[in-house]
C-alpha cells in the first residue's frame, strides 16, 4: 500500500492538472505521512509553509499567484515536492552527484542576469530530477534539480508559456518554447528565494 500511495504522490506532483492540482498532492501526502506514521511531521510542514508566507488562505497556489498573478500547477507542485524530498518520498528521474549539485547553485545565482528558455536550461544542466507540470512546450512548467540526499534542497526552475492577455482561447502562445521567470532555491521566507530574469521581473510588476 505504501508503494502504490508513493506512486500516486510522484505522479500526482509531475502532473498535477491530471490528478486534482494541490488538493490532490496534499492528500496523497496525508496518505504517505499516516502510511509512515509521520503525521505530526507533516502537520510541522505545513505550519512551516504558512510561517515562510508560502501557503496563504488559497493555499501555495495564493503564494505563487501574490508574487507574479499566477499559480501555475508545476511551480506549485515543487513546493510540495521539496517536502516530499526531505522526508524521502520523491522519486528523482535524475540525482545529481554532490559536485554537480553545488556547481550548479553556484552558477545559478548569476545566471538570472538575462532571459532564458527551456531549451538552453537542458543543454547547460541537464535533464531534471523532476519535471513537474507536463512536457507541452505551450504551458508552464517547472524544472527541479537535486541529489539523493534530503538535506539538499530542490533547485527550481520556473518557466511560463501561455497566451497574451486578453487572447482567445486558440491563441497561440507567447513564446516558441517556455521562458524562465526565476529560479528559487529555499531561502527561509518564500519571496526571499527567488532570483528573477527581467522576464519574472516584468511578470510580477504585471501582477502589481
Amino acid at each position: 500500500m505504501r508503494d502504490y500511495l508513493l506512486t500516486q504522490l510522484n505522479s500526482a506532483l509531475r502532473r498535477p492538472g491530471m490528478y486534482g492540482g494541490e488538493v490532490a498532492i496534499r492528500l496523497f501526502l496525508d496518505a504517505v505521512a499516516f502510511a509512515d506514521d509521520r503525521e505530526h511531521a507533516w502537520g510541522e510542514e505545513l505550519q512551516t509553509l504558512r510561517t515562510r508566507h508560502a501557503s496563504l488562505s488559497t493555499g501555495v497556489r495564493g503564494a505563487f499567484q501574490q508574487l507574479w498573478g499566477d499559480g501555475n500547477e508545476g511551480a506549485v507542485a515543487s513546493v510540495y515536492a521539496e517536502i516530499a524530498h526531505r522526508h524521502r518520498w520523491l522519486r528523482l528521474d535524475r540525482s545529481l552527484s554532490q559536485a554537480e549539485y553545488e556547481e550548479m547553485r553556484h552558477t545559478s545565482t548569476t545566471w538570472c542576469d538575462r532571459d532564458r528558455y527551456l531549451s538552453e536550461i537542458i543543454a547547460i544542466f541537464g535533464p531534471p530530477s523532476m519535471l513537474l507540470g507536463g512536457s507541452n512546450p505551450n504551458y508552464p512548467k517547472t524544472l527541479a534539480y537535486t541529489t539523493d540526499h534530503p538535506e539538499d534542497a530542490l533547485l527550481c526552475f520556473h518557466l511560463w508559456n501561455g497566451s497574451a492577455p486578453a487572447s482567445p482561447p486558440t491563441a497561440d502562445p507567447v513564446h516558441a518554447e517556455p521562458v524562465l521567470l526565476a529560479i528559487r532555491h529555499d531561502g527561509g521566507q518564500f519571496n526571499a528565494g527567488f532570483t528573477f530574469t527581467p522576464a519574472g521581473t516584468a511578470r510580477r510588476e504585471l501582477a502589481t
